[in-house]
């Protein structure tokens, strides 16, 4: 069986569970749960609703990508989102880690697929918790209001199942297709992440964006981002 390992209860530079700002959050929203699967729900919750899904400002500099950052701006797409849970995850003592994979969100906004000139949305983030012996799955990226916005159920999780985009709506149409993995890691794949992002949409990101990014960290982001 896939155990955990130390690496996945310690502090990162991205998954930085032991920031003040975090530590009180948890202590916060975990209440009067004892154990690792009452922890791990309550913290899903109050990361699914306590921050509103917002997948326009994407941010890619390392100091905009640690989970405390999600405190700061107060919304975030879902790897913010992921990141965060993951980091909420080990200040309360439960291994974690982050999954990505690519979905088809076939009831996305004309604006948005517009935006990417694509329907596909790469690196989507999910988070993994090892709770009473196995790895479980969760996805708060979609906050309870924007879920009801859209008509889909929103995601629910028990701390036993996977807890991953449902495939059709309420009305029985499309809703979200997974349709490619990146994998699985112990820390947020920062320099992978915005390889991607350039190869996927390289109007949006180019070649120079990538070198102030990975290279040059001191020059900006190009106003496209």
């Amino acid at each position: 069986m896939d155990s955990y390992r130390p690496e996945h209860l310690k502090s990162t530079f991205y998954i930085d569970s032991d920031h003040p700002e975090i530590v009180a959050f948890v202590k916060k929203h975990i209440g009067g749960a004892s154990t690792n699967k009452e922890k791990a729900v309550n913290l899903y919750y109050a990361v699914r609703d306590g921050f509103r899904y917002n997948p326009y400002n994407l941010r890619m500099k390392p100091e905009e990508v640690t989970a405390s950052h999600l405190l700061t701006v107060g919304d975030g797409h879902c790897i913010d989102k992921a990141i965060f849970l993951a980091a909420c995850a080990r200040a309360a003592g439960i291994p974690s880690r982050l999954e990505f994979a690519d979905v088809k969100n076939h009831i996305s906004s004309e604006k948005f697929v517009e935006m990417l000139k694509s329907d596909i949305f790469a690196m989507h983030g999910i988070t993994q918790l090892f709770i009473d012996g196995k790895w479980v799955k969760c996805t708060p990226a979609f906050n309870k209001e924007l879920c009801l916005l859209f008509d889909v159920e929103p995601l629910e999780f028990d701390g036993e199942s996977n807890s991953m985009f449902h495939e059709f709506d309420k009305k029985h149409n499309k809703f979200m297709e997974y349709v490619a993995q990146h994998g699985v890691f112990d820390d947020f794949p920062r320099e992978y992440f915005v390889a991607v992002m350039v190869l996927n949409y390289p109007h949006i990101f180019n070649y120079d964006t990538l070198r102030k990014l990975l290279v040059d960290e001191q020059k900006p982001i190009s106003e496209k981002v």
